[in-house]
């Protein structure tokens, strides 16, 4: 029995919790409700680092929790779920949606990880 298939035959993994954000043009953003013990150390690590700039933390900050939280993200009805074509297209979006996004993201780390509330 191959990597594979010793993985399908685990069985599959208990959903996660998520909370969706829905914007004004009906666009829904879902994100995860919790964080790997990993990613918070990773956000520890990040806001401490003093070489970086402020400027560089906080782009980094928005892109890692982007990464870590987001799970789906439907804009104009089509769903984009995979990791590599949620933050792809996150990359591309414009000003607008990228400050929605942020917002959302920062509603929802001020609601669940006290400790990250505000960049």
């Amino acid at each position: 029995m191959g990597r594979r298939s010793r993985r399908r035959a685990q069985g599959a993994k208990a959903p996660v919790a998520t909370t969706a954000y829905n914007d004004e043009e009906g666009n829904v953003l879902t994100l995860r409700d919790e964080l790997s013990a990993g990613t918070l150390r990773a956000l520890r690590e990040l806001d401490g680092k003093p070489a970086a700039s402020a400027e560089d933390r906080w782009q980094r900050r928005q892109e890692l929790l982007f990464e870590r939280l987001a799970v789906r993200w439907t804009i104009a009805g089509l769903p984009l779920e995979g990791q590599k074509e949620l933050l792809g297209r996150y990359r591309m979006a414009s000003a607008e949606e990228r400050q929605r996004v942020r917002a959302a993201i920062d509603e929802h780390v001020a609601d669940r990880f006290e400790e990250f509330g505000s960049p």
